[in-house]
């Protein structure tokens, strides 16, 4: 890439950034205390017209003295894609203050705040590293945080678990295919809704497949039961095991698991895995005229 096209690339994302993170703050003033808000732009101008890594530090803290958290926040638009993000996670003001103020900062100066940035997150107390980790995807550069992203995996706390998994876009844009797969299979071990894992179908891999056999057939064994909606990936990937499986699952005495074999054999673009559905006509009649998706699998 020469460097006109590098410098234009790079003005483009930080207009991006700026206009992304100027219409959070008017959603965040159109509900915050005015003088709360009047504080929050301060503090920013001076984290820019002097960088201070003790300012940041103390900024962030107190925001948990500026915004409530019992208040979540509301939009006039329903077209603002960045503002029904936040609004669909039920972001409250103290959330977004957080965001914005973390935005602002990388904003300002990415190669200075950005280590500030993780820094601050290596010490957070749950609340703050869920937010963080609910929007991260908004940040600016948000590949650079993927370390935590993944460290989150490790977690067995349910809300920091979920919020890197469920209803969230970074995943399926970041995580490798190792990564995704260990998100993947945790989350079902977890007992987690799967249905709100995003871009599953996309992000399915043949290693996934195989250890969503592997995992069932250990549960099988052990006389357990398997959420039906954790066979979604394996649709493209029907070797003769999984083809197997599909008959179990077509074959079972669970209406659920009866569809999700049925959803699993009509996706697979194999003629053995056709054959298997044709011996469930009503379900195959069902998913071709749309009553039948992964979206109301459980309905």
């Amino acid at each position: 890439m020469g460097f006109n096209n590098y410098f234009w690339e790079r003005r483009n994302k930080i207009i991006q950034i700026m206009q992304v993170s100027e219409r959070i703050k008017e959603a965040l003033g159109a509900q915050a205390d005015p003088g709360s808000l009047e504080w929050l732009t301060e503090k920013t101008q001076k984290l820019e017209a002097d960088k201070s890594v003790r300012d940041f530090f103390m900024s962030y803290s107190l925001l948990a003295a500026k915004f409530g958290k019992n208040t979540k926040l509301q939009i006039d638009s329903a077209d603002d894609e960045v503002l029904n993000f936040l609004t669909e996670r039920d972001a409250n003001l103290l959330e977004v203050a957080r965001i914005y103020l973390l935005m602002k900062v990388m904003e300002i100066d990415t190669d200075f705040y950005g280590s500030k940035v993780a820094n601050i997150i290596q010490v957070a107390d749950i609340t703050e590293l869920e937010t963080f980790l609910k929007f991260l995807d908004l940040l600016p550069y948000p590949e650079m945080f993927k370390f935590t992203a993944v460290e989150a995996l490790r977690t067995n706390i349910s809300v920091i678990f979920d919020a890197i998994t469920l209803n969230n876009p970074y995943p399926a844009k970041y995580f490798n295919d190792q990564q995704w797969n260990q998100m993947y299979l945790k989350a079902a071990f977890m007992e987690r809704d799967l249905s709100k894992i995003p871009s599953v179908d996309e992000r399915a891999n043949v290693d996934l497949a195989r250890i969503i056999s592997d995992y069932a057939h250990e549960r099988w064994a052990a006389s357990r039961k398997i959420d039906p909606m954790f066979w979604r990936p394996v649709a493209r990937f029907l070797n003769p095991i999984l083809l197997k499986d599909m008959e179990r699952l077509l074959e079972s005495g669970d209406l659920i698991e009866n569809r999700a074999g049925a959803l699993c054999c009509y996706h697979s673009d194999s003629a053995e895995a056709m054959e298997i559905l044709h011996r469930r006509p009503d379900l195959n009649q069902q998913i071709e005229e749309g009553t039948l998706t992964w979206n109301n699998l459980k309905n």
